[in-house]
Formats: structure tokens, C-alpha cells, sequence
């Protein structure tokens, strides 16, 4: 596409046209380098970068994910994401684990070849610039995340357990049941948290999203993503998480919401300050429930290996729940 081409191009899909000399970048490699309205041309394709994604969470909020570029389509004027070659290795802690964790657009291109057309997942394509870096461009899903939603969630727990969360638990498991169809391919999602969920607006679909971790555990080779799914419950069973700060723990490790002391066991394997006995401050969460989130905690003796037995337990709890707690059933979970 000539540069006149591109130029008016732009101008119908932006109501803008260019200033000054059009910026076409072939080679992404200098991320840092593409600004907004400049161009990405991949395979004979053409897009316009609007700007940056930006981290929400983890002390980083609204800092640029200069990777990661919000883009226009100049074919159709599609949004997109394109996700630049980045790559990033760090160890993280799991009990007395120390697990390497690394980016790997490899497998991110891979597992969007894999789950093509599957509705719970991301979907894109990735083509490739003149230096062979592989961008992935995906199509823009609009949403908040699972957890900007849960967060944003008005009402006491009691009511929100009760009436809101047999919706959310229903959909949370399908999202669940995605994570265990990836395994089955041989695949880690790799970064399983509450704000990689996308709950899509139009739909109420939670589609999971970045696949582009990677992690070194040969003994548990889904051990990660289990977690991450333990995660995932207990912030849907709490509404949100309980922390030692927000309990208030005072003399004897009691908090102000419960006469029974909490101890190291009651807490998070992966995040020491979190509660997942969550039983000891919301006494109305059946105990079958519960037992599923102890499993994730410093004080058991068990884990899960494979995301098919949690889903298992979890099928038995919902059934268990729905005849013998849930009522009144609001029907919300997203939409």
C-alpha cells in the first residue's frame, strides 16, 4: 500500500489525517520506538497503532505495556491487539518451590492455532515482520476483567453468596473446563489470574486471555495453573480477597470477625496473606466448597495434579449447593 493509500486510509478510520511524515515500521523489534499513529506493516498488512495497554494491577496501574500495542485494521478498520516480541524471565516462589517462569510468543502463537474458534479463549493470528518476529494480533474483546467486576460488585457478602454467586460459579467452572481442554492438548495457560479473564459484554462469555507465559515444574507440569485456578476461586467465593490487613488480626491471631483463632494453615500457599478458609469469617459457605479451597492452602497435605479433579469436586459442590444453600438466584455473573 502507497503512502497516499495509507494517508486516506487513516483518515477514514480515524477521522484524522496523519501529521507530518507517516512512520512505517516493518521491524518491531525496537518496540519502544512505535508511537501512537504511527504504522505496523506485517504480511502485507497494515495497522495503525493507537497506543499502549497498560498494566491494572500489582502496584503498576496504568503503567504502558509498550509490547503491546492497541491498533486499527487499515483493511477494515478491525480493532486489534498486537503483542510485540518481549521477553522476560524472572523466578517465582511457590512454598518452597523455585519455579522459572519466562514470555514465550512461541507458545502463544501456537495455543492460538489450538483453540481457534473456541469461546472461551482469545482468538488472533500471528504474522510475522521482516525480522521474523512473531506478532500476535489479536482481536479486541470488549469487557471488564473478572476481577475489575467482582470488585465492583455493591452489596455485603451474604447477599452476594447467596444470589449472586451460583450465576458466577456456574460460569467460572466453564472457564475452568477451558483451562482443562488446554491441558489436554499439552498446553499451560501459564498465567492464570482474575484480571486474564475477560468477561466479554455482549455475550457474558469469561474468555481467558495472554497465554504467552511459560514455566519450569517437570514434577507438576499443570501445578501453576492449578493455582492460579485456586486463585480464581477463592476471589469468587470471598468477592474479593481477605487479607491479614483487612481481618484486623489482633492478640492470639483472632480477628474482629470471628471468635476462632486463624493460624498459618488457614492462609494461601502461594499468597501468605490471604485467607482461604474462608468458613472462619462467612460460616454460611458450605463445607464441601471450603474443602476445595483448603486444598491451596499452607496447611495441606494434598494437591491437586490435574484441573479435571477440581472441576470434579467443584460439579459435586454446585449440586450439593444448589439443593441445600443457593435461593433467589439474581441472575448476574457479568452481564
Amino acid at each position: 500500500m502507497m503512502e497516499a493509500q495509507l494517508r486516506e486510509r487513516i483518515k477514514e478510520f480515524s477521522r484524522f489525517a496523519p501529521r507530518g511524515s507517516l512512520r512505517v515500521h516493518r521491524n518491531t523489534s525496537e518496540f519502544m520506538e512505535i508511537r501512537p499513529d504511527d504504522v505496523i506493516e506485517l504480511e502485507g498488512r497494515f495497522f495503525l497503532v493507537r497506543g499502549e495497554e497498560s498494566e491494572g494491577r500489582f502496584g503498576l496501574d496504568g503503567e504502558p505495556k509498550f509490547w503491546v500495542k492497541r491498533a486499527v485494521d487499515l483493511e477494515d478498520g478491525a480493532p486489534h491487539i498486537l503483542k510485540l516480541v518481549f521477553h522476560e524471565t524472572f523466578i517465582m516462589k511457590l512454598g518452597e518451590q523455585r519455579i522459572r517462569c519466562y514470555r514465550s510468543p512461541q507458545k502463544e502463537s501456537r495455543i492460538l492455532e489450538k483453540v481457534k474458534g473456541h469461546p472461551h479463549f482469545m482468538q488472533g493470528v500471528t504474522l510475522y515482520d521482516e525480522a521474523g518476529n512473531p506478532v500476535r494480533v489479536i482481536e479486541r474483546i470488549r469487557g471488564a476483567s473478572f476481577y475489575e467486576f467482582i470488585n465492583g460488585l455493591d452489596l455485603d457478602h451474604r447477599r452476594y453468596f447467596l444470589e449472586v454467586f451460583p450465576e458466577i460459579f456456574e460460569k467460572v467452572l466453564a472457564s475452568f473446563e477451558a483451562i482443562a481442554t488446554l491441558h489436554r492438548m499439552g498446553e499451560i495457560h501459564g498465567d492464570v489470574r482474575n484480571d486474564h479473564i475477560l468477561i466479554e459484554r455482549q455475550t457474558g462469555l469469561y474468555r481467558w486471555i495472554d497465554f504467552d507465559y511459560a514455566y519450569e515444574w517437570t514434577e507438576q507440569p499443570f501445578g501453576v495453573d492449578l493455582f492460579g485456578l485456586g486463585n480464581i476461586l477463592l476471589f469468587a467465593v470471598g468477592k474479593g480477597f481477605h487479607t491479614i490487613d483487612m481481618l484486623g488480626m489482633g492478640a492470639g491471631g483472632v480477628p474482629a470477625q470471628t471468635a476462632e483463632p486463624l493460624t498459618a494453615d488457614d492462609f494461601s500457599l502461594f499468597f501468605p496473606n490471604r485467607l482461604m478458609n474462608l468458613r472462619k469469617i462467612f460460616p454460611y459457605i458450605p463445607d464441601s466448597l471450603n474443602h476445595v479451597l483448603m486444598y491451596f492452602s499452607s496447611g495441606a497435605e494434598v494437591f491437586y495434579e490435574e484441573a479435571e479433579e477440581m472441576i470434579a469436586d467443584l460439579h459435586h459442590c454446585k449440586e450439593l449447593c444448589r439443593r441445600e444453600v443457593f435461593h433467589g438466584t439474581q441472575g448476574a455473573g457479568g452481564r
